[in-house]
C-alpha cells in the first residue's frame, strides 16, 4: 500500500479551532505534494469559503465541496460535477421545517441565502467568512430552473436529532441528511457523499482505493473514511466515527492531520 491521493475534510479537521492550519500541518501537505501525492479538501462548505485554504496549500486536485455535490478546479473554478437537490423538493423542504420553526439556508453555486439573518446565520457568516443573503426562499426556489446544492438547518443538537428521524421518513430516498457539526443538519441529493465524490476523483486519477487516505471528524465523513484504504479519525472525533477507521489520530489542535500524513504518506516513524 502506496497512499497517493489523501482527502481531508475542513472543519475541526484540517483546521485548528481558531479556522487557521498549524505550520506542522502545512509542511508535512506541502512535503507530501513534492513527493508527488495528491491532496485535496473533502468538506461540506461552499467552494468560496473553501478556497482560500486550497490556495493557501497549493491544492491543484480538484476539491470535493457541499459534501461531494461540487467537485471544483480551484484555479480555473471549472465544475467538473454538479449534483443538485430539485427546486421543488427543495422548496418543499423548506416550508416542512420554517413550519416548525427551525433556521435554514440553501445554497446555489457560490451563494447562500437564509429567509431572514438572525443569531445562527451571523454565526455562520463569522465561521466561513461568507456573506448570507436574506430572502424569500419560496420565491428564490421558484425562480431557480435547476435546483440548490445544499439546505444547511441550524438548531441545537436535540432538537435537530428529533427532527432527523421525520425528515428521513418523509425525504430520505431523495435526500443525504448528515451532520456536520452538533448543531449543523446538512441536505444534499441522495446520490452523493463525501466517499461517492473522492471515489470519481480516484478513478479520475487513476488510483487505486487502497492507495487513498481520508482524514475527518463527523458524520458527514463517514463515507469516505469507509471508503479509503486508510481512513483515519481526528482525536476530536464522534467516538461513532472513531470506531469506523482504521487509525485515531491526534486532535485538530494537536497537528492531527500533520501526525496522519508523517505515519502512512512520509512514513517519518517507519
Amino acid at each position: 500500500m502506496t497512499i497517493r491521493l489523501v482527502a481531508m475534510d475542513l472543519d475541526d479537521t484540517l483546521l485548528r479551532d481558531d479556522w487557521t492550519i498549524s505550520p506542522r500541518v502545512v509542511k508535512a501537505i506541502q512535503k507530501a505534494q513534492a513527493q508527488g501525492v495528491k491532496m485535496t479538501i473533502a468538506t461540506g462548505r461552499m467552494p468560496i469559503s473553501t478556497r482560500p485554504y486550497a490556495e493557501q496549500l497549493r491544492v491543484d486536485v480538484p476539491i470535493i465541496t457541499y459534501h461531494g455535490a461540487m467537485i471544483q478546479q480551484v484555479l480555473s473554478r471549472e465544475i467538473l460535477f454538479r449534483r443538485v437537490i430539485p427546486s421543488a423538493l427543495a422548496a418543499q423542504i423548506v416550508e416542512h421545517v420554517t413550519k416548525l420553526g427551525i433556521y435554514g439556508q440553501v445554497y446555489l453555486k457560490d451563494r447562500v441565502v437564509a429567509p431572514k439573518l438572525n443569531e445562527w446565520s451571523r454565526e455562520y457568516s463569522r465561521i466561513a467568512s461568507v456573506h448570507i443573503e436574506e430572502a424569500d426562499l419560496s420565491v428564490l426556489l421558484s425562480q431557480e430552473p435547476e435546483g440548490v446544492e445544499k439546505i444547511l438547518l441550524i438548531a441545537e443538537e436535540s432538537v435537530l436529532d428529533q427532527l432527523t428521524p421525520s425528515l428521513n421518513q418523509c425525504y430520505g430516498e431523495k435526500v443525504h441528511i448528515t451532520k456536520s457539526k452538533p448543531h449543523f443538519l446538512e441536505i444534499t441529493d441522495c446520490s452523493v457523499n463525501k466517499g461517492v465524490a473522492l471515489a470519481a476523483l480516484a478513478k479520475r486519477f487513476g488510483i487505486a482505493q487502497q492507495d487513498v487516505m481520508a482524514i475527518g471528524d463527523s458524520f458527514n465523513d463517514l463515507e469516505m473514511i469507509q471508503y479509503a484504504g486508510v481512513g483515519v479519525a481526528m482525536g476530536n472525533a464522534r467516538s461513532e466515527i472513531k470506531e469506523q477507521a482504521d487509525f485515531v489520530t491526534f486532535s485538530n489542535e494537536e497537528d492531527g492531520v500533520a501526525e496522519a500524513i508523517e505515519r502512512y504518506v512520509l512514513r517519518i516513524d517507519a
